[in-house]
């Protein structure tokens, strides 16, 4: 067994983590909170944080945006959203918490880490040997039968290096055509080998969920829910949807909904700011959840390591290496990011989650970022 597969798997076979810097660990539909001071913050940034998020809220509207953006729509879409709300937790209390946390919104592309992670979950299972194995010797449902994406490994998928070839649930993923994909169309290019060439392409994530989903004999919500979210005592509120019946596939003599890695065309997680801090939570105690193991550390000290072609990018989590995406943040921050402004938000050098659902583009994550550091003592 490949070493990534072996620490994969101790982890899930329950073995104690290290001890790590105290956590606090909220149960199953409770979760403390406390005065900044307690845990060493300034009440007085900390609360012109929360004032800055509140005065720099998304303008996103799914009935005027939706469509025209990311073009034909494959599955479910609300018809429309909560205003901006969110949670900063330190060292795991929550000290500061603003708008509806508990509003079910899809999360879009944060879901992608969601994605990543069941993949740790395959690896720790063994039913993935190792990352650089090829797709194709798991997955044998046609996807990868051409020469080119035969080569496909679990790396290029998970880096989005793959440059798989193919349609997806009716879409094509060299995103041509305006119908389509919207604003998002491209033009056509060279197809690359896989493994050298970096592209954000949710065709292809989609194809990897799918992948999944066959290696596990089952629907990735079910992996997700016992693996991670109940452990972590996330609530019943959230869900993992496809296409509906366009991304249904038979596994097992049984019909799976194939879950989406975003919601760039419906579908994709739904989830509460609350569930996703869990989820921060987790990942900033390099997943140990009160002492159970639930991710390998060697899993998640990969997965926020930069890929070799793409920008700041690792196993389809965002990274702050070169301190570009957040210039504000520690080198070491990374987060699940997706359209609309939703991020989780993982500082681990100030023992930080940050969940914000909803905010404007430019320059204003940046602002909330500094200011809730400012608050924790840096600089």
């Amino acid at each position: 067994m490949p070493l990534l597969a072996a620490w994969c798997a101790a982890a899930l076979a329950g073995q104690p983590a290290p001890p790590k810097r105290v956590s606090y660990f909220p149960p199953a539909g409770t979760w403390e909170h406390k005065a900044p001071a307690e845990v060493g913050m300034d009440a007085a940034k900390l609360k012109q944080a929360v004032e800055w998020a509140r005065a720099h809220e998304s303008k996103w509207d799914f009935e005027r945006d939706q469509v025209r953006v990311f073009g034909r729509v494959l599955g479910d879409v609300p018809a429309r959203r909560a205003h901006t709300n969110g949670v900063i937790l330190r060292h795991g209390y929550i000290v500061a918490e603003f708008g509806d946390t508990r509003a079910v919104d899809p999360a879009y592309s944060a879901a992608k880490s969601f994605l990543s992670t069941t993949a740790a979950i395959a690896l720790g299972k063994g039913l993935i040997r190792g990352v650089n194995d090829r797709a194709g010797a798991y997955v044998h449902d046609g996807g990868y039968d051409s020469p080119h994406n035969a080569s496909i490994t679990w790396r290029d998928h998970l880096q989005q290096q793959s440059e798989w070839e193919g349609v997806m649930w009716g879409k094509n993923a060299n995103f041509l055509g305006v119908e389509e994909f919207g604003a998002g169309r491209r033009e056509p290019r060279e197809i690359h080998d896989p493994g050298t060439y970096y592209e954000y392409n949710d065709v292809r994530i989609n194809r990897l969920a799918l992948s999944l989903a066959r290696v596990f004999g089952e629907g990735l919500p079910g992996v997700l829910k016992r693996n991670i979210m109940d452990p972590i005592g996330a609530s019943p509120d959230w869900r993992w949807k496809g296409y509906g019946a366009n991304s249904e596939v038979e596994i097992n003599g049984k019909r799976v909904e194939s879950v989406s890695g975003g919601t760039r065309w419906g579908g994709g997680l739904w989830i509460h700011s609350l569930d996703l801090a869990r989820f921060g939570l987790l990942f900033l105690n390099k997943g140990n959840w009160n002492g159970r193991r639930l991710v390998a550390e060697e899993w998640i000290r990969e997965a926020t390591t930069p890929s070799a072609h793409g920008p700041d990018y690792g196993y389809l989590w965002w990274l702050n290496t070169k301190r570009k995406q957040w210039p504000s943040g520690p080198a070491s921050s990374f987060a699940a990011v997706g359209n609309g402004g939703n991020i989780v938000w993982i500082d681990p050098e100030h023992s930080i989650v940050l969940v914000w659902r909803w905010y404007e583009g430019g320059k204003a994550l940046d602002g909330m970022i500094r200011r809730i550091v400012a608050a924790a003592g840096g600089s």
